[in-house]
C-alpha cells in the first residue's frame, strides 16, 4: 500500500502545481481585461502613432491610449481636472486638436452647458485653461468641434438651444479662444422624421474636408433613445448652406454596420495609420438600460461621388491593465 501511494503522490502534487498555475493565469487574465472603453461622446486623436481617447464620463476628463485601436489603457493622470477648468458639472464631449503652428494641443469641450477650450504640450496633458471662462459667457451651448481649413481659418462648430439642439458655426479668433461672434451662422436643426423620433435635437458635429466639399458629420434624437443615429450634410463652404444626405441616416440600430448596438451615435472621424477613416461612436448599455455607454469603432468611407458610409464589424475597444 505505502508503495502504491508513493507513486500517486508525485502525480498528486504535479496536478495540484498545475490547476495553481492555470488559476493563477486565469486570475491575470481576468484582471488584464477590466472592460470595454466606458466614455461616452468619444473622440480619438492618433499622433506620433498612437490613439488618444477622450469622453464624456467623469468630473473632468481621462485619456485612454491604444496602439492597435482595440486594447487601450487608461492614462493614471486626468486629461483634464476640474480643478484646471471653469465650471463644475457636466463635463461632456471633449476634442483634442494639435495645432502645430502654435505646437499645441487644444481640447474643446462643455462643461455646465458652457463651451470651453484648454491647452496642453501634450495629448496626455494636463490641459489648462488659460483663463478659467467660457468661450462665450452668455450663452449656453455644448458639443464643440473645431476645423482649420486650409487656408489656416479657424471654425468652431458647436450646439446652441436656439430652437432644440440645433448646430451652429463661427469662425474663431487666431487665439483659439473666442469667436468672431457677428459670423455665427446657422448650420443645421432637426427637420427630418428620422431626426425627431424623440426629442428636436442634432448635436455632436464634425467636420471633414475631401477635395472642395465640406461634410458636417452629426448625430440626432435624444441620447437616450434606442434610435439615436448619426447622419451628414454636404456644403461647398463651411459657412455652408448645408444639404442633408438623402439617404440618412448612415447609423443606426438597424443598420448591419451597428451589428445589434442601440443607440448609436455622437461620434467622430479620425484618420488611421494606414491613412484611413475610421468613427468613433457610443452606444447603450442593453436593451433596458442606456448606462454605462461604451464605445466603438466602425470604418468609415466616402466614395467617389461624395457619399459617406459607416461600415464593417465594429471594433469593440477594451481596457487592459
Amino acid at each position: 500500500m505505502t508503495n502504491i501511494l508513493s507513486r500517486f503522490i508525485p502525480i498528486v502534487c504535479l496536478l495540484f502545481i498545475l490547476s495553481l498555475y492555470c488559476n493563477a493565469n486565469d486570475d491575470k487574465s481576468i484582471k488584464m481585461i477590466e472592460n470595454e472603453l466606458p466614455i461616452a461622446d468619444p473622440y480619438v486623436l492618433f499622433h506620433n502613432g498612437k490613439y488618444y481617447a477622450y469622453g464624456t464620463r467623469i468630473d473632468g476628463f481621462e485619456v485612454y491610449i491604444s496602439d492597435d485601436l482595440k486594447h487601450w489603457k487608461r492614462h493614471k493622470n486626468l486629461a483634464l481636472s476640474p480643478k484646471d477648468s471653469w465650471g463644475t458639472r457636466w463635463f461632456w464631449a471633449p476634442e483634442v486638436y494639435y495645432v502645430s503652428a502654435q505646437k499645441k494641443f487644444y481640447m474643446f469641450y462643455s462643461v455646465d452647458e458652457h463651451i470651453c477650450v484648454a491647452s496642453s504640450s501634450s495629448p496626455e496633458g494636463p490641459f489648462i485653461q488659460e483663463e478659467k471662462k467660457p468661450i462665450i459667457a452668455h450663452e449656453k451651448g455644448i458639443d464643440t468641434s473645431l476645423f482649420i481649413d486650409d487656408d489656416g481659418t479657424p471654425y468652431l462648430f458647436y450646439v446652441r438651444f436656439t430652437d432644440g439642439n440645433v448646430i451652429w458655426m463661427a469662425e474663431m479668433n487666431n487665439d483659439l479662444q473666442s469667436i468672431k461672434t457677428e459670423t455665427l451662422t446657422k448650420c443645421v436643426s432637426a427637420s427630418e422624421p428620422w431626426e425627431k423620433k424623440q426629442a428636436t435635437v442634432v448635436e455632436g458635429p464634425s467636420i471633414l474636408k475631401r477635395g472642395n466639399t465640406y461634410f458636417l458629420i452629426y448625430s440626432a434624437n435624444h441620447f437616450e433613445s434606442q434610435d439615436y443615429a448619426v447622419g451628414y450634410a454636404a456644403a461647398s463652404s463651411p459657412k455652408g448652406p448645408w444639404k442633408k444626405y438623402s439617404g440618412n441616416p448612415i447609423l443606426r440600430r438597424d443598420h448591419p454596420s451597428a451589428s445589434g448596438l442601440l443607440g448609436t451615435g455622437h461620434g467622430a472621424p479620425f484618420v488611421s495609420a494606414n491613412g484611413g477613416y475610421k468613427y468613433i461612436y457610443h452606444a447603450h448599455a442593453s436593451s433596458t438600460s442606456v448606462a454605462p455607454r461604451t464605445s466603438y469603432i466602425n470604418d468609415l468611407t466616402i466614395s467617389s461621388d461624395g457619399v459617406i458610409s459607416i461600415v464593417g464589424e465594429p471594433i469593440r475597444p477594451l481596457i487592459v491593465k
